[in-house]
C-alpha cells in the first residue's frame, strides 16, 4: 500500500480546499467493480487499517440534523463555540463538490483505566487528576490522518484510477457524528455520543469524501430504549434531555474549550478532570464489556496521562507545557488552561498538601485566570488551608491587578474566615 508521502496535495487551483489526488501505485482489480464489490474491499483495506469500523453514505445533504444544529445554537447551548455558526455544516458537498460517496470510519482508543491511578509519594498517594481516556495517546487527528490518506489510497489502487478525496478529522466543518450514523456505524446515544455495537462508544470518527461510487450502508435504528444512566450520572448536569448536551456545563467544554474563569457553581462538580470526562461513556451498558475490546496501539495511554500530577500541572512553565502535550490532543488546552483546572482539581481534594503550591500560585503566577482559581482552591481547603492561605489571599484581595482575581481572593478569604 502507497504511503502517505505519495499523496500528493491538489492544486490550489481546483478550489477544493484541503483535497487531494491520490494515484493508484498498483491495480488490485482485475476489472471494473459494482458499488457493491467496491464497498467489500474497501472495507476489509479499511480494517486492515486498524479501523474497527467502516461504512458507506450517500453525499446528499445531512438535513434534519442541520436543523437540530440550528435550534441548539439559537439555544445558545454552544457556549462559546461560535465557529459551529459559521457556515452550514450539514452539507459534505461543500467540502468536495465532486464528491460521490462520504466514508465514515471509527478508531478504536482503549477504555481501560477510567479511574485515576495513584501514585505514592511523601505522605501518601500523589495528588494526581484524571485526562479523557481519548486524549492518553497519540493525537488521534494525526493518526486518523494518516490512515484515511492510506485509505484513500488503497480506493485508487482499487478503482486504478488517480481519485480526489478529502479526509475529514474533528476539524472540518462538518457534522461528523450525524455522517457515521448515516452510513451505519453506530446510533446516536441519549448523550450524543455515537455507539457502535460490539464496540461502543470509545472511538475517535473521521470522514473520507471520494469522487466515487460505492454502495451506502443502511443506517441502524436508536437502541437505547428507557435508559437514562447518561443523563443521570452527569457531574454537572449538561445532559439536559435526550440527545441535548448544553456545552455550558460540560465538563468536556469547560476544560478544553472554555479558556475563562470556569463557573463557580460548576468547580466543586469538576472534582479532579483536568482534561474532558468520560462519565457518559462509562455508565453507558454499551460499553460494559468495552475494555476487552482491540483498540488503536497508536492510541494506547503514556504513563504521564494516566495519573498527571496535579501540583505539576499548577506550575508547568511553558518548556515543559511544550514538552507535555507535544504529539498529543492535550495541544487543544493551553499552558493557563491547564493549571486553571489544575487548581480547581487540587482544591476538590481538600488536601492541605495542596495549600502552599496554591498560595504561590496565588501570588505569584503570571496567570490572572491562574491565580484566580488557585483562590478559589485555597477556600474549598478550607480550615487547614488558613496558616499559610491568609497572607496571600489578604494581598491577591487587595492589590491584584486583575479584579476578577481581587474578588476570587476575597471570597475565599470569607470562607476561610467561616470555616
Amino acid at each position: 500500500m502507497p504511503t502517505e508521502l505519495e499523496s500528493q496535495p491538489l492544486s490550489e487551483a481546483h478550489g477544493a480546499d484541503g483535497a487531494r489526488l491520490h494515484h493508484p501505485i498498483s491495480s488490485a482489480s482485475s476489472g471494473p467493480l459494482s458499488a457493491g464489490e467496491l464497498a467489500a474491499r474497501v472495507r476489509a483495506a479499511g480494517q486492515e487499517l486498524g479501523f474497527a469500523r467502516v461504512g458507506f453514505a450517500a453525499i446528499d445533504p445531512l438535513e434534519l440534523d442541520g436543523e437540530r444544529l440550528s435550534a441548539w445554537l439559537t439555544a445558545g447551548r454552544n457556549a462559546e463555540m461560535d465557529y459551529l455558526a459559521d457556515g452550514p455544516r450539514h452539507d459534505p458537498r461543500r467540502l468536495l463538490a465532486e464528491a460521490k460517496t462520504l466514508i465514515a470510519v471509527a478508531l478504536a482508543y482503549p477504555a481501560g483505566l477510567g479511574l485515576v491511578s495513584l501514585r505514592k509519594s511523601r505522605g501518601g498517594p500523589a495528588l494526581t487528576g484524571v485526562v479523557a481516556r481519548y486524549a492518553r495517546g497519540e493525537d488521534y487527528h494525526d493518526v486518523m490522518r494518516k490512515k484515511l490518506r492510506r485509505l484513500a489510497d488503497a480506493v485508487a489502487n482499487l478503482l486504478g484510477r488517480p481519485v480526489l478525496a478529502r479526509h475529514c478529522v474533528d476539524t472540518a466543518p462538518l457534522l461528523e457524528r450525524a455522517a457515521a450514523e448515516r452510513a451505519g456505524l453506530g446510533f446516536a446515544a441519549k448523550s450524543t455520543m455515537t455507539i457502535i455495537p460490539g464496540v461502543g462508544s470509545f472511538v475517535m470518527l473521521g470522514e473520507l469524501l471520494i469522487d466515487a461510487e460505492i454502495a451506502a450502508d443502511a443506517p441502524m435504528a436508536p437502541r437505547c430504549g428507557t435508559c437514562r444512566l447518561c443523563l443521570d450520572a452527569c457531574p454537572t448536569g449538561a445532559i439536559v434531555d435526550a440527545h441535548v448536551v448544553d456545552a455550558r456545563r460540560c465538563i468536556s467544554y469547560l476544560t478544553i474549550e472554555s479558556s475563562g474563569p470556569i463557573p463557580r457553581e460548576l468547580r466543586s462538580l469538576i472534582g479532579v478532570r483536568v482534561f474532558g470526562c468520560d462519565v457518559c461513556q462509562d455508565v453507558c451498558p454499551f460499553n460494559a464489556s468495552a475494555e476487552s475490546k482491540p483498540s488503536a496501539p497508536e492510541l494506547s495511554p503514556h504513563a504521564k496521562f494516566v495519573d498527571p500530577d496535579l501540583i505539576g500541572l499548577l506550575e508547568l512553565g511553558s518548556a515543559r507545557y511544550r514538552q507535555l502535550v507535544k504529539g498529543t490532543a492535550l495541544r487543544r488546552a493551553h499552558r493557563a488552561q491547564l493549571a486553571r483546572n489544575a487548581a480547581i482539581a487540587l482544591g476538590n481534594t481538600k488536601d492541605v498538601r495542596a495549600v502552599i503550591p496554591l498560595a504561590r500560585a496565588v501570588a505569584a503566577h503570571t496567570s490572572a485566570l491562574v491565580r484566580g482559581h488557585a483562590a478559589w482552591a485555597l477556600g474549598e481547603i478550607g480550615a487547614p488551608a488558613r496558616e499559610h492561605a491568609l497572607q496571600a489571599l489578604s494581598c491577591a484581595s487587595e492589590h491584584d491587578a486583575d479584579a476578577f482575581v481581587r474578588e476570587e481572593a476575597s471570597l475565599a478569604l470569607t470562607r476561610l474566615n467561616a470555616s
